[in-house]
């Protein structure tokens, strides 16, 4: 008979971690739709008069609102790393423990590489981000403001609002228009494997520790065994 353990329910992600997940998630799907639209737009013929056929006005409008919704809540997200509960802290973003550090190799070698794990122990499974997710979304977090600052410096070009303006430096600094053009549009390919290996780990440790992962940034709740609150004082 398999071994049964004490679950608790514990409230995690608070309202404003969640808001900010679900913009990013909704921001990102819209620019990465509307950027490829832009990169390679199709061939549409008509014989209607051509401000009857703004269609790709409006994919730019989508894109560039998408753009600073994102940027927006990532400024917000910052400050609710100060300001939020302890699984919103910036420090979990900082591996600077040897548990950490030892964590990040647990996910690696069960999680991504599915090396056998044969202890299977969750006693010290993560009950906010693990080392290796936290990790990442600082590394992301830092191209993020490359893929901004690129895109605002690529908007610059056009724009008559002074924040797109403050980026404008940007475009001698990485070599010209199309070297910035070039690094934007790559950028966007780290971003889609990123969402790809995002989503499996969350479905894997939500099948694995059957802590709640994936309903969790819906509710904010996650389900923890008890032994772990005691030891996170919660």
């Amino acid at each position: 008979m398999a071994k049964t353990f004490n679950f608790k329910r514990v409230y995690v992600w608070q309202l404003p971690v969640r808001i900010f997940h679900w913009t990013t998630v909704i921001s990102i799907f819209a620019m990465i739709l509307t950027g490829f639209l832009i990169s390679y737009p199709p061939a549409i013929s008509s014989h209607a008069e051509a401000s009857n056929s703004y269609w790709m006005g409006y994919i730019r409008l989508i894109h560039f609102t998408a753009a600073f919704l994102a940027f927006a809540v990532a400024v917000f997200r910052l400050y609710w790393a100060f300001a939020g509960n302890k699984f919103a802290d910036w420090r979990n973003f900082v591996p600077y423990s040897k548990k950490g550090w030892s964590n990040i190799l647990h996910v690696l070698k069960y999680d991504i590489l599915l090396f056998p794990d044969k202890k299977h122990d969750l006693s010290n499974a993560s009950i906010g981000h693990n080392y290796l997710a936290a990790t990442s979304y600082l590394i992301m977090a830092f191209i993020f403001i490359l893929q901004a600052a690129t895109g605002f410096a690529l908007m610059s070009e056009t724009a008559s609002w002074w924040f797109p303006k403050m980026f404008a430096w940007v475009l001698p600094a990485l070599g010209g228009d199309i070297y910035v053009r070039y690094i934007h549009h790559l950028l966007t390919y780290i971003f889609m494997a990123f969402i790809v290996i995002h989503v499996y780990l969350v479905l894997f440790h939500d099948y694995i520790e059957a802590s709640g992962e994936t309903s969790a940034m819906l509710s904010g709740y996650k389900f923890v065994r008890s032994e772990r609150i005691k030891q996170n004082k919660i």
